[in-house]
């Protein structure tokens, strides 16, 4: 199946005051139809500015140094701003982590998801309306004609969200970019907004991007996986590989500090250290400072994306044939036996 977005080799820096920061490092990714596709990584990485140029929507003082970005087979990169305003919001929608920096407080919800039906269609006004309160219902606003008519402050957080992700729906979009659009909220809306966004999916067959720095978030909800660091992908597999049988050292540090059941708090896993600042980076491994299990080779050289299946890489030195055997910690390892027992359970049922 032909990928209906590529991003090849895209490198993207910004002009600061302190020196060239380099935000995004030659990363490369497909997204399928009908597939959702996380972004992962710590705040920093990478992953809004790398959605942020699909979109074209970087500050002026950014550059993209290199790389091109496909939507159906044409370079978005290429595109002029006259083109890319009708892809934005009608090809390609975007939803944004805090919703009353996207609502205007002056403007009736309803009128607001009109107005995006209206700018990417011809129809009355009358239509347009009727579309709004059917958006509305869509996303799980109660009682959506009377709700029309009233203003984002009338709305709690989860439903200004959800009248956010209305709004993005407007136009049928084939991809949907989600960044962070549950941080926000609390753990029983982050549910919500997530289930929300899977529906959709399924009744759409829209495409989607999810950027969280939460592996716990999309594990119930991404088809693939791929963590950045440093500006970097790390690691990109399908959401099992990704959380099961993880390879990268950052994987690693990630999965372990997610709190589960059985958690003690007073033990819960820290990534030691800071992410690197991207002006001048160091040679090698970016994260070799942080990672217990760096090799010498990881202080020299950038290891590239190992392939440890057909839709699995990990841009770690430890993959490398010459590496020595390194065993991850105990809780990934219990999570990969966890991961193999039900495996096997369920083949046995079949």
């Amino acid at each position: 199946m032909e990928p209906i977005l590529q991003v090849n080799h895209l490198s993207v820096s910004f002009d600061t005051y302190a020196g060239k920061v380099e935000a995004v490092r030659d990363i490369s990714f497909n997204l399928q139809p009908g597939e959702t596709l996380a972004l992962v990584g710590e705040s920093g990485c990478g992953k809004s500015v790398t959605c942020r140029t699909i979109m074209r929507l970087l500050a002026r003082n950014a550059n993209i140094d290199q790389g091109s970005v496909l939507f159906r087979g044409d370079d978005l990169l290429k595109k002029s701003n006259r083109e890319m305003r009708a892809i934005r919001g009608g090809k390609i929608a975007m939803i944004f982590q805090d919703p009353m920096t996207s609502l205007d407080p002056t403007m009736q919800i309803g009128r607001q998801i009109a107005e995006a039906v209206t700018l990417h269609s011809r129809v009355s006004r009358r239509d347009a309306k009727k579309r709004a309160v059917q958006l509305l219902h869509q996303v799980g606003i109660e009682n959506p004609e009377k709700r029309y008519r009233q203003y984002p402050h009338e709305f709690s957080g989860g439903q200004r969200q959800r009248i956010v992700i209305a709004i993005a729906l407007a136009a049928n979009p084939d991809i949907l970019i989600a960044d962070e659009p549950t941080t926000a909220l609390d753990v029983t809306m982050q549910a919500q907004i997530l289930d929300l966004i899977k529906e959709i999916q399924k009744a759409t067959g829209t495409s989607v991007i999810f950027i969280t720095h939460d592996l716990g978030v999309v594990a119930n909800v991404a088809d693939r996986v791929a963590v950045m660091y440093a500006g970097r992908i790390i690691e990109i597999g399908t959401a099992d590989e990704v959380f099961y049988d993880p390879r990268h050292p950052y994987t690693w540090g990630l999965l372990a500090s997610m709190p589960t059941l059985a958690t003690d708090s007073e033990t819960l896993y820290a990534i030691p250290g800071t992410p690197p600042t991207l002006i001048h980076p160091a040679p090698g491994d970016a994260f070799a400072p942080r990672n217990a299990y760096a090799l010498e080779a990881d202080r020299i050289a950038d290891p590239p994306l190992f392939p440890v299946s057909a839709t699995h890489l990990a841009a770690t030195w430890l993959l490398d044939p010459r590496a020595p055997q390194v065993q991850p910690p105990e809780s990934i390892r219990l999570r990969a036996e966890e991961y193999r027992q039900k495996q096997s359970a369920k083949g046995a049922s079949l």
